[in-house]
C-alpha cells in the first residue's frame, strides 16, 4: 500500500494552532497586551474597531524589536522567553510558547512597526495569512504598534461563528479589565470605534478597581495580605453586603498573570461561609507570588490553568487570610486614610453622549400625605402593586371597603362569595374550589403574572411611568454601561425615563408604574445583573431576558404577609394568563388536592 502520512504546509499547521490560541478577538487582544507587557512598556493602548472584527491594534513604549525580529517574530515557537526545557519552572514573563504572532499572522492581515530606542529607523512588515508581503525601513517612534486587520478573513465560517460588535468588544472588555488590574502601575486606554472607553493612569491597586468598576467600589473593599514560606499574598475582597447573583469580578492572579482557578474559589466561598446572602458571589481581586518552580503553567495555551505543587497548604492559607480581613471588618470596621484624594491624573469611563442637567420638576402646592378624595375615587386599583400600598395602609380588606361604597359594590361583585383564601406560613395561597384545595406559591404566581405584563410592554406601546420626586444619578462600570446603553430602547419600554449624563453615568427620572419609588438606581444595577446571569446560562432572546430580569426583581418575595384583597386579585390575575401553571423559570405555580385526595388521606387506618 502506498504512503498516506504526510507533514501538513505550514499555514495549515499555523491554522489548526490559531484554533487553540485564537479563539475570538479577545484572544488576540490578550497576546498582544501580554507581549506589550513583556517588552517592558509602561504605556498600552488598545485600538478596536466592530468588536475586533475589523481592527485590533496594540501600540506599546517597550523595547521595540530588530528587522530580524520582526520577521523572526511571526514563525511558530520563535520566543526569547525561554531557551531551554528546564526554563519552563523558572517562567516570570506572561508570554513563553512562541504560538501567538504565528497564530495570529495565519488567519488575519498584519501590519507590525516597530523600532529600538538606539536606532534611528524602524521596521514595518505587512504579513497576509502567514505570507509575508513586505518588509521596508521606517520613520518610527521606539517600542511596538501591531494592528491585527479583517480576523479570520481566510476562513469564513470561523468569522460567522464571532457574536455581535457588542458582545465581542464585552469579552475585549473583560480580557482589557484582567491585564490592567494585574499591572495597576502602568497606563492603560481603550477605544472602540474611535470613542475612548477607559483611560486608566499609572497608579495603586485599589484606585485602579475604583477606575475600572466605579466609584462606589471605594467602600466595599477589604484589603487581604499574607506572606509564608510558600507564597505571599495581597488585594482586596468586597464587603459581603456587595455581593452580587453573578460571576464576572472575581480575579485570581499568579505571578502577574490572570489564572482560572475553581479550587481556590472554593478556599474563598468557604471564608465567606454565612456571611454571604443566599447564591451571591464576592468581589475578590488577589494576587499571589509562588515560587515558578513550584508551578507549571505549561498546561494549555490561553495559559490560564495553572497545576500546584502544594494546592492543599495554598488553599488552607488563602481561607485563613480572607477569613482574618473578614473578621477584622466585622469586628472594627475601620476608615480608609489611604484614599487619595487627588490625582494629576484621573481615570475615566469615556462616553461621547452630551450631557444634560437633569430636569426637576416642582409643584409647591403637592402634599405627598394627603390624596384627593376625588382622585382616590376616580379609579379602582388595576394593578398587585396599587392595591398593595392600599392595603398595607389599611388593616383589614373590609375596613378599606367600608370607606368608600363604590369601592365596596365592586369588591363584593368581583368576589365569589363561596370562595375562602388565606395565607399560609407567608408563603402559600390557600383557595377553596369546588373539587377541593387550591395552593398557590405566591412569588412564582406573581413572577409569572409580570411577566407576561411585561412580555406584552416589550412588544406593544409600553409600559406606564412614574416621575420620581428627585431624579437619580447612577454609575456603571463600562460593560454595564455598554450593555445598558444597548438594552435602552426596551428598558425605556419597560417604563424607565432613564437618559446619558456623562461618562457611563445615566440620569433616573422615571420608573415603572408598579414598581415603586426609592432605591432606583440599585434596582437597575439588579436587572442587568440578572440580564448577564440570563444570558450566559440561558442564552435568552432579548426581550425574554428583561421580562424575566424584571419580574424576578420586582415579584413579592416569600415571607410577605398578604391581605385578602391582595390574594383574591393575585388568583384572577395569574389564571388570566397564557401559562398559569409554571413560572418564568420553570417552578410549579400551583397544585390542587382534591376531595377525594383528602378522603383517602383520613380513610387509611393508622398501623
Amino acid at each position: 500500500m502506498a504512503d498516506i502520512i504526510q507533514l501538513l504546509p505550514d499555514f495549515v499547521a499555523n491554522q489548526i494552532a490559531a484554533g487553540e490560541v485564537v479563539q475570538r478577538p479577545a484572544s488576540a487582544v490578550k497576546e498582544l497586551i501580554e507581549n506589550a507587557l513583556d517588552a517592558g512598556s509602561n504605556s498600552i493602548i488598545v485600538v478596536i474597531k466592530e468588536g475586533g472584527k475589523t481592527l485590533i491594534q496594540v501600540i506599546d513604549k517597550g523595547n521595540g524589536m530588530s528587522e530580524t525580529d520582526a520577521i523572526k517574530c511571526f514563525d511558530r515557537h520563535a520566543t526569547s522567553k525561554i531557551k531551554a526545557a528546564e526554563d519552563l519552572f523558572k517562567i516570570r514573563s506572561m508570554g513563553f510558547r512562541g504560538e501567538a504572532l504565528a497564530s495570529i499572522a495565519a488567519v488575519s492581515q498584519v501590519c507590525l512597526k516597530t523600532c529600538q530606542s538606539d536606532q534611528e529607523l524602524g521596521t514595518e512588515v505587512l504579513i497576509e495569512g502567514s505570507d509575508i508581503k513586505s518588509v521596508e525601513l521606517i520613520a518610527s517612534p521606539v517600542g511596538t504598534s501591531i494592528a491585527v486587520k479583517n480576523l479570520f478573513f481566510n476562513i469564513p465560517a470561523r468569522r460567522n461563528f464571532l457574536k455581535s460588535n457588542q458582545v465581542e468588544l464585552r469579552h475585549i472588555m473583560e480580557e482589557f479589565q484582567r491585564q490592567a488590574l494585574s499591572h495597576a502601575g502602568i497606563f492603560f486606554s481603550l477605544s472602540h470605534n474611535d470613542t475612548e472607553l477607559l483611560h486608566l493612569p499609572k497608579t495603586g491597586l485599589k484606585q485602579r478597581i475604583i477606575h475600572l468598576f466605579g466609584n462606589s467600589y471605594s467602600e466595599r473593599l477589604l484589603p487581604v495580605e499574607e506572606e509564608t514560606g510558600l507564597m505571599k499574598l495581597q488585594g482586596f475582597i468586597g464587603t459581603p453586603d456587595s455581593a452580587k447573583k453573578t460571576r464576572g469580578e472575581q480575579y485570581f492572579f499568579i505571578n502577574g498573570r490572570y489564572i482560572r482557578e475553581p479550587y481556590f474559589h472554593h478556599a474563598v466561598m468557604n471564608a465567606y461561609q454565612e456571611l454571604l446572602p443566599a447564591d451571591s458571589i464576592p468581589f475578590y481581586a488577589l494576587f499571589l507570588e509562588i515560587d515558578p518552580a513550584k508551578i507549571d503553567i505549561n498546561i494549555h495555551p490561553s495559559k490560564t490553568e495553572v497545576k500546584f505543587e502544594d494546592e492543599k497548604v495554598l488553599y488552607a492559607i488563602l481561607r485563613a487570610a480572607i477569613k482574618r480581613a473578614l473578621g477584622q471588618h466585622i469586628l472594627s470596621p475601620s476608615l480608609d486614610f489611604t484614599m487619595e484624594t487627588g490625582y494629576a491624573e484621573v481615570g475615566y469611563q469615556k462616553r461621547t453622549e452630551p450631557v444634560r442637567p437633569p430636569v426637576i420638576q416642582f409643584n409647591p402646592e403637592y402634599n405627598p400625605f394627603k390624596i384627593p378624595t376625588d382622585q382616590r375615587k376616580a379609579s379602582i386599583p388595576s394593578n398587585w402593586q396599587e392595591l398593595y400600598k392600599i392595603a398595607e395602609q389599611q388593616p383589614t380588606p373590609a375596613k378599606l371597603f367600608e370607606e368608600d361604597k363604590e369601592l365596596s359594590v365592586t369588591f363584593q361583585q368581583s368576589a365569589e362569595p363561596e370562595k375562602k383564601t388565606f395565607q399560609l406560613n407567608q408563603r402559600f395561597i390557600i383557595s377553596s374550589i369546588k373539587s377541593g384545595l387550591l395552593v398557590i406559591d405566591q412569588e412564582n404566581a406573581h413572577e409569572r403574572i409580570l411577566y407576561e405584563e411585561y412580555l406584552e410592554a416589550l412588544s406593544g406601546h409600553g409600559f406606564p411611568s412614574q416621575q420620581t420626586l428627585f431624579p437619580q444619578t447612577v454609575h456603571f462600570n463600562t460593560p454595564d454601561a455598554d450593555l445598558l446603553e444597548e438594552l435602552l430602547p426596551e428598558i425605556r419600554k419597560l417604563g424607565f425615563d432613564i437618559r446619558p449624563f456623562g461618562p457611563s453615568t445615566y440620569i433616573i427620572e422615571g420608573v415603572p408604574g408598579d414598581l415603586g419609588l426609592g432605591n432606583e438606581p440599585q434596582i437597575l444595577e439588579k436587572i442587568l445583573e440578572s440580564y448577564k446571569d440570563n444570558f450566559s446560562t440561558l442564552k435568552l432572546e432579548k426581550r425574554d431576558n428583561l421580562a424575566r430580569s424584571l419580574a424576578r426583581r420586582n415579584s413579592i418575595k416569600n415571607g410577605k404577609k398578604l391581605e385578602s384583597a391582595e390574594m383574591n386579585l393575585l388568583i384572577d390575575k395569574l389564571f388570566a394568563c397564557s401559562s398559569p401553571s409554571v413560572s418564568p423559570g420553570g417552578k410549579t405555580i400551583f397544585i390542587t388536592l382534591s376531595i377525594n385526595e383528602l378522603i383517602k388521606r383520613f380513610e387509611n387506618p393508622m398501623r
